[in-house]
C-alpha cells in the first residue's frame, strides 16, 4: 500500500516497508517516474532493511548502516526492532495541509514511535518528526534521538553545499564531494553556532538540475549526517539533537517529540532552491509586513556602555529625523552595567544614568513618533551580579568543576524550572512596566559548562533549548505587539525553530559593508530577506581586501542594508546635516521598496567577490534590483528571472519599457546612479 502527500509542484510518496518495518520512500517529485528504487540485499552481510530508503530507522531494525534512533533500556537491552502496530493514517489538516501518522513499536522493548510526515500545497517542503513513548517499566535512554531522514537518489555520489564560518564570518558557502562515507556537521555549543548552519543542499551526480535541501529546526546542540553507502544509489540525510551533548532519558510513561526535519526538492539552480525554502519559511512567519519589520535605530555603536538618558534622547531626535521607526537602547542600560564584566542578570534600569527609569526615556522616544525597544541577554549572568550572588546554582555547571567564563559571563541553566520562571517573569515585568514594543534577545557565549539538569538524565541542552522556545512562545502569546529580534553574538542561533518564534534575526556582528554583503549572500541562499536584520554603520570591513584602497560609500552601505530589514547603527550625532539628509532619502526609498524586498522572489546575480553583483526581488507589481560594484567602472547586465515574459515593465524614473522576456534574454544594464551601487525599480504596467 502507498500513501501520497501532495506539495505545491509535486508529491512525496511512501509505502509499507517489507515485513512491516515502517515506511519506505518510493517517490519524491512531480512524477511517479522519479521514484526511489527499492534495493535488494546482494549478500549475507547486509539485510534489505539496511539498504532500503526507510523513512526512519533504529539500531536493531537495521544494523549495518547508520540509524536515527539508538536506544538502551535500563537493564542493558540495546536497540529497537520497529514494526507497524496499527493503521497508517493520512488526514487533511484544517489549513489544507496533508498529515501522515505511522504507528511503530518494539513491543518487547516497550518503546512506541509515531512517525509524522506533513506537506502543504503552498510550498514544496516535506516535514518529518517522531513522537517517542516509553511503555516499559524502566527507563529507556536515547543515545541518539532523531526523528527521520531523507533519502536522496544518486547515481555515483553527490555534491554537497553547506554554510559554515565563525564569528563575523557567518554563512560562508562551502562545498564537498561525497562519493562514499559520512559527512557530519553540527554544534556542541548549546546553540546552533556560527560554525555551521543546520541546512545542506545535495546535488546528485548525474542529476540534471535537481537539488535537494534538508534543514533541522533545532536551536540547541545538533548534528546532521549525510551517509553515502558505496553502491547503494542514494545519500541518506538525517539530523537531530547532538548525541555527544547529553543523553535523553524517557522514564516509564514519558514521551517526547523530536525536532522537525524539513526537506525540499527542486528542479533548477541554487536560487530556485532558495525560493522554495522562502515559500516554506513564509508559513512560519506570523507576518511579513512592516509592523514587525520596522526601520531600526540601535544606539550601541554610538554609546557602547555609556548609556545616559540625555544622550539617548538626542540620538532619538536624530533617528526620528532620518525616518527610523523604532529606537532600540542596547547594552548598558541596566544597574551596574558599565562594561562587559558585571551586572548581567540585574535587569533594572540604572537610575544614576537613567533617572526615573525606562518609562520617561520610552515616553520621550514615542513622542518623537517612534516605537521604543530594548536589548536584553536573559540567559546570561555575570559573576559580579546580585543575581549570581543570590543564586550561584542557577548557572550551568558540572558538579566538582570550577566554572569558566567566556566574555566574562556564565550562562543561566534554563533547564531548571525556577530559572525558566525567573527569566519569563523578568521579561514580563519589563514589558508591562514600560511601553517596550521591540526586544532584541542576545546570547553572547556558548554553553561550555553544561551538566546534569535532571536526576533522570544528562539532557542539559535539550531542556535549555525547550525552555528557550517556551519563553519565546509565551512572549508572542502574551505580548503580540512586541517584535522580537533573535541574536547570538551575530548569527549564532538561526534555524527554523527560531524563525517560527521571532520576527527578525541578526546574521552577524560584522557590519563592514562588503563583508556583510558576503554574509548576506549566504543568508539569502537559504533564508528570507524579511528576517535579515542589516544595519548601516561607520565601521570598516574586517576582511575585505579593498577596505583600505577603495572604502565603500555611504550609498553602498545603505543599499547593502536595504537588502533585508533596514537598520542604522551609526552615531548619527557625528553625521553632519547633509549626511543625515542623505540617510533620510535612503530610508524613504527603502520604505517604498520594502514590500517588494520582503515578499518578492529573491534571485542573486553574481557574488560579492565579483567586480559587480546584484540581488533581484520580483514582486507582483514591481521588481527591485539592488546592485554593487568594487572600484572602477565595472559594467553589469542583469538577466532578470521570475518575470512574466509577456508583461511590460517600465524602469522607474525613465521612459524605458521592456517586456519580461527582453529583461530575461537581453538583460537590464545597471546605470550606476552612484559610484559603487544602485537601486533600480521596474514597475509592471
Amino acid at each position: 500500500m502507498t500513501w501520497t502527500l501532495p506539495t505545491r509542484t509535486g508529491q512525496y510518496v511512501v509505502a509499507e516497508a517489507p515485513r512491516g518495518a515502517g515506511l519506505v520512500a518510493v517517490g519524491w517529485g512531480p512524477a511517479a517516474a522519479e521514484a526511489v528504487p527499492p534495493v535488494a540485499a546482494t549478500s549475507s552481510f547486509e539485510a534489505d532493511l539496511d539498504l532500503l530508503p526507510l523513512e526512519a530507522t533504529a539500531l536493531g531494525t537495521r544494523n549495518v548502516h547508520g540509524a536515527e534512533l539508538v536506544v538502551r533500556r535500563a537493564d542493558g537491552v540495546r536497540g529497537a526492532r520497529l514494526a507497524l502496530t496499527g493503521e497508517v493514517v493520512l488526514t487533511q489538516d484544517d489549513d489544507g495541509g496533508t498529515h501522515l501518522a505511522c504507528p511503530l513499536a518494539d513491543e518487547a522493548l516497550g518503546l512506541a514511535v509515531t512517525l509524522h510526515l506533513r506537506t502543504h500545497p503552498v510550498h514544496d517542503v516535506v516535514e518529518k518528526w517522531a513522537e517517542l513513548r516509553n511503555h516499559a517499566g524502566q527507563p529507556i535512554e536515547l543515545l541518539r534521538g532523531w526523528g527521520g531522514a531523507f533519502t536522496v537518489p544518486t547515481s555515483g555520489g553527490a555534491d554537497v553545499a553547506l554554510l559554515g564560518g565563525a564569528w563575523s564570518r557567518e554563512l560562508t558557502p562551502f562545498a564537498a564531494s561525497l562519493g562514499a562515507g559520512t559527512l557530519s556537521i553540527g554544534s556542541r555549543q548549546g546553540i546552533t553556532s556560527h560554525t555551521y548552519a543546520p541546512v545542506v543542499t545535495v546535488v546528485p551526480a548525474g542529476a540534471d538540475g535537481v537539488r535537494y535541501g534538508v534543514a533541522l529546526a533545532w536551536s540547541g546542540s545538533w548534528r546532521m549526517a549525510l551517509d553515502a553507502v558505496p553502491f547503494a544509489g542514494h545519500v541518506r540525510v538525517s539530523a537531530g539533537p547532538d548525541d555527544e551533548s547529553g543523553i535523553l532519558t524517557l522514564a516509564p510513561g514519558d514521551a517526547l517529540t523530536t525536532p522537525v526535519l524539513a526537506g525540499v526538492r527542486v528542479e533548477g539552480d541554487a536560487d530556485d532552491l532558495a525560493q522554495a525554502w522562502h515559500a516554506y519559511q513564509a508559513t512560519l512567519a506570523r507576518t511579513r509586513g512592516p509592523e514587525h519589520r520596522p526601520v531600526v535605530y540601535n544606539s550601541w555603536f554610538a554609546t557602547t556602555f555609556d548609556v545616559r538618558v540625555e544622550h539617548q534622547l538626542r540620538l532619538a531626535e536624530a533617528a526620528a529625523e532620518v525616518g527610523a521607526e523604532v529606537f532600540v537602547v542596547d547594552d548598558g542600560w541596566f544597574r551596574g552595567r558599565t562594561s562587559d564584566r558585571a551586572a548581567l542578570g540585574d535587569w533594572e534600569a540604572d537610575t544614576d544614568r537613567i533617572p526615573g527609569g525606562l518609562g520617561p526615556l520610552a515616553d520621550g522616544v514615542t513622542r518623537l513618533g517612534m516605537r521604543f525597544g530594548l536589548w536584553v541577554e536573559p540567559e546570561a549572568v555575570s559573576p559580579d551580579s546580585d543575581l549570581y550572588r543570590a543564586h550561584p546554582d542557577w548557572a550551568h555547571h558540572v558538579a566538582g568543576r570550577p566554572l569558566e567564563t567566556l566574555r566574562h559571563q556564565y550562562v543561566l541553566n534554563l533547564g531548571l524550572p525556577e530559572v525558566e520562571e525567573w527569566v519569563l517573569g523578568t521579561l514580563r515585568r519589563l514589558l508591562t512596566s514600560t511601553d517596550i514594543t521591540y526586544l532584541k534577545w542576545d546570547m553572547n557565549r556558548s554553553i561550555a559548562d553544561g551538566g546534569r539538569t535532571s536526576p533522570a538524565g544528562d539532557d542539559w541542552s535539550w531542556r535549555h533549548t525547550h525552555a528557550y522556545h517556551r519563553i519565546l512562545d509565551a512572549l508572542r502569546a502574551e505580548f503580540p505587539r512586541v517584535t522580537v529580534e533573535a541574536c547570538a553574538g551575530g548569527g549564532g542561533r538561526i534555524d527554523h525553530a527560531v524563525l517560527a518564534r521571532t520576527d527578525v534575526v541578526w546574521p552577524s556582528d560584522e557590519t563592514g559593508p562588503r563583508d556583510r554583503l558576503a554574509i548576506q549572500h549566504g543568508f539569502l541562499g537559504v533564508l528570507p530577506a524579511w528576517t535579515m536584520s542589516s544595519w548601516v554603520t561607520d565601521l570598516p570591513d574586517l576582511l575585505d581586501p579593498d577596505r583600505e584602497s577603495a572604502p565603500a560609500s555611504l550609498e553602498f552601505r545603505f543599499v547593502v542594508a536595504m537588502a533585508g530589514v533596514l537598520g542604522i547603527g551609526a552615531d548619527l550625532l557625528a553625521w553632519d546635516d547633509a549626511t543625515r539628509g542623505r540617510a533620510a532619502s535612503f530610508v524613504g526609498l527603502y520604505r517604498e521598496i520594502r514590500p517588494v524586498v520582503h515578499t518578492g522572489l529573491t534571485r542573486r546575480h553574481g557574488a560579492p567577490a565579483d567586480a559587480a553583483c546584484a540581488v533581484q526581488y520580483a514582486g507582483e507589481d514591481a521588481v527591485v534590483v539592488l546592485a554593487w560594484r568594487r572600484a572602477g567602472d565595472a559594467p553589469l547586465t542583469v538577466h532578470l528571472g521570475d518575470l512574466d515574459p509577456d508583461a511590460r515593465y517600465r524602469v522607474r524614473g525613465t521612459d524605458e519599457i521592456r517586456t519580461g522576456k527582453e529583461l530575461a534574454t537581453d538583460g537590464l544594464v545597471v546605470p550606476w546612479t552612484w559610484r559603487d551601487c544602485d537601486v533600480v525599480v521596474l514597475d509592471r504596467l
